[in-house]
């Protein structure tokens, strides 16, 4: 193996009343479809310019024929009961195949650039763990070079407090933390961005 660095990136199947349900609340469950579709689009472009493994689970079936190219992604789908258990399979499967540093991003951030990726793998160069808080409380990037279990367990997902129970599970590590982004969930969450000002009209 010559890259011993994996991306792996977490997304949802693209389909109409099952992604962004907290968003479609106020944009409606279309526009919250095209909306996710920009955000997996965007997510990819940021990805293929960074130079490690790329690895995308889908949530539901993998998909042959969408917009990741099998020749530069590998391709799983998730398993586990949780997001919690589903991370840790990931990083495990990643461990046991012999990569050295693993990264998880998750695909609703429009702000996310490949900057924020190269500087996560260079972080674990001196510290055992390296995570990118969420404005909402959540992480958007979680990274690693040894299996930590206890950050994927015991957790509320998709609430406020993801972030500081993770990190209290690594009181006895050396973390680096990323700058804060901004995590799409909600309409407002959009107003910040030009590129979706037509779906708050």
């Amino acid at each position: 193996m010559q890259n011993k660095n994996l991306l792996l990136i977490f997304t949802r199947n693209p389909e109409l009343g099952k992604v962004k349900t907290r968003l479609a609340q106020g944009v409606g469950q279309e526009n919250a479809l095209e909306i996710y579709k920009t955000l997996l689009k965007h997510t990819r472009d940021v990805v293929a310019q960074v130079d490690c493994t790329r690895r995308v689970g889908y949530s539901v079936l993998v998909r042959e024929n969408d917009i990741w190219d099998g020749a530069r992604f590998e391709k799983f789908q998730q398993e586990g009961d949780d997001l919690g258990v589903r991370m840790h399979n990931a990083f495990a499967k990643a461990y046991s195949d012999g990569y050295e540093k693993v990264l998880i991003v998750g695909s609703d951030l429009f702000d996310l650039r490949p900057k924020h990726i190269e500087q996560a793998f260079m972080a674990l160069d001196t510290n055992d763990v390296v995570i990118g808080p969420a404005q909402d409380g959540g992480y958007y990037l979680l990274g690693m070079n040894k299996l930590v279990k206890d950050v994927f367990y015991n957790k509320e997902w998709g609430g406020e407090t993801v972030f500081e129970a993770t990190t209290k599970d690594l009181q006895s590590y050396e973390v680096a933390t990323l700058e804060t982004l901004n995590d799409i969930d909600f309409a407002e969450d959009l107003k910040p961005y030009p590129e979706f000002a037509h779906y708050l009209k």
